[in-house]
């Protein structure tokens, strides 16, 4: 991960009374009851001394990067698993999780003719909100399942028991995985001269192959042309890459929150772009407490249910300078209620000024159950909410700058339609998510393919 964009000084100042901990004042939505506090404390102090899983400057070079994307120079492409298992910490899985995000990304540079930031959804994604703290099977009830960073999904007292020690093992593998990532970039997996590197053997016969070959081949032909007169170009053989995660579980981000040398205030050094989920975004919540004091740049999801009068006070704590770069909002709609959702909030943001990127996540809302008991995503409802958001963004004098998506690299068969039309029948064949459902390769490629078409079109780029 090469990071040369220069970092934005910040004037945020964080009232005295705030500490990394202050959260725990607060209410604590969707956290764990951890059985042993003694046990608690001495995985989040062991912790604490760990190295850091980011640096400052990674951080502040993100946040500068997202203030251009806010000013319409770059498109945010964010996307990885729903939730990340400690199992799929494998080479092959992370390489194809970031062949698909660097093929979208070249399609959305060949066709928006703008950079594109690239955000991983991975590193970190170990923990997932739950509708309700247990589970009942047979007359039995233990607690949820909420992702490998608390515990287990096997239905057993011993694996759903929330186990502090599961947070060393986290901050284990999001180095690992990382690792794996800064490995491959820095070694020029990610050069564009050599785009059959990111080439998945399970989709050579995909119906978009052809059409994402010869636009690999009209991007090479240019790269050599400019090379032929110019020599060598660098940049073309690295590229910048962060992550990501929603930043669940406050006792993890409290022990990564670090101050740094050279740099003022704190830093979650966890991740380069932490969020707040929907179901924990209350104003006088504990997360809103705790991210009002990091540096990082930070996301909002924003549901239907959200109103103006709601939206406003979120923005002025979190980011009461309008600052550059330091928030982003990431509307999950659901293709049947954006179009009355989100122009009242577009249009009260934009009333009161202040400076936020728009980005879109049309997976969220379109969840939904099918007869033989899987969650899936239609990939019309996908594309019809992602349409509309662009067509909203239009109408009301305000840019749609990105993308949040769950997508995989992976053979699966979890959302519905796409290039090869997959139906309620398919799910069986390929199903793999613990949690939500995720875009396969070619459901991903096809929506950055649309996302171009529908950008050229709306944007006139």
């Amino acid at each position: 991960m090469s990071h040369v964009l220069p970092a934005v000084p910040s004037s945020v100042s964080i009232s005295g009374d705030w500490t990394p901990g202050s959260w725990q004042r607060r209410q604590a939505l969707q956290q764990p009851q951890y059985q042993d506090a003694a046990e608690l404390a001495r995985a989040t102090g062991q912790l604490a001394s760990l190295p850091p899983l980011v640096t400052s400057w990674e951080v502040l070079a993100l946040k500068h990067a997202l203030a251009e994307a806010q000013e319409g120079k770059r498109f945010l492409l964010q996307g990885g698993d729903c939730a990340e298992s400690f199992a799929d910490c494998t080479s092959p899985i992370i390489s194809n999780r970031l062949k698909v995000l660097l093929q979208m990304s070249l399609v959305l540079v060949h066709g928006l003719k703008r950079p594109v930031l690239r955000v991983g959804r991975f590193a970190g994604q170990y923990a997932k909100p739950r509708s309700a703290d247990s589970e009942t099977r047979d007359g039995v009830t233990l607690p949820s399942f909420r992702g490998d960073l608390v515990n287990g999904p096997e239905f057993t007292p011993e694996a759903r028991r929330p186990d502090p020690q599961r947070l060393i093992q986290a901050h284990s593998h999001s180095a690992l995985t990382m690792n794996f990532v800064r490995a491959l970039i820095d070694g020029g997996f990610a050069d564009l001269h050599h785009p059959e590197y990111w080439d998945l053997a399970w989709v050579e016969h995909s119906p978009l192959a052809a059409e994402y070959r010869r636009m690999v081949a009209a991007i090479g032909d240019s790269l050599r042309f400019m090379e032929t007169l110019a020599g060598p170009i660098a940049g073309f053989s690295r590229v910048d890459f962060f992550t990501s995660h929603e930043a669940l579980l406050l006792h993890y981000e409290e022990a990564l929150t670090r101050q740094v040398p050279r740099h003022q205030g704190w830093f979650n050094l966890s991740t380069h772009f932490p969020w707040i989920g929907m179901r924990t975004a209350a104003l006088d919540g504990a997360h809103v407490e705790y991210f009002r004091g990091i540096r990082n740049p930070i996301a909002v999801k924003v549901g239907p249910s959200v109103t103006p009068a709601q939206l406003l006070p979120l923005i002025d704590a979190l980011n009461p300078e309008d600052e550059p770069g330091r928030l982003t909002l990431i509307h999950r709609m659901g293709n049947a209620q954006i179009g009355s959702a989100l122009p009242p909030l577009l249009a009260a943001v934009k009333r009161e000024g202040r400076r936020v990127l728009w980005v879109a996540d049309p997976m969220h809302g379109n969840t939904e159950s099918t007869s033989n008991g899987y969650k899936t995503r239609r990939f019309d409802n996908i594309r019809g909410e992602l349409d509309q958001a662009f067509d909203i963004h239009a109408a009301a004098g305000t840019r749609l700058g990105g993308v949040h998506l769950e997508l995989t690299g992976e053979d699966v068969t979890e959302c519905m339609g796409g290039a090869r039309d997959l139906n309620e029948a398919d799910l069986d064949r390929a199903y793999k998510s613990m949690v939500d459902p995720r875009l396969n390769y070619e459901q991903s490629l096809e929506l950055a393919m649309l996302i171009v078409r529908k950008s050229v079109g709306t944007t006139g780029v």
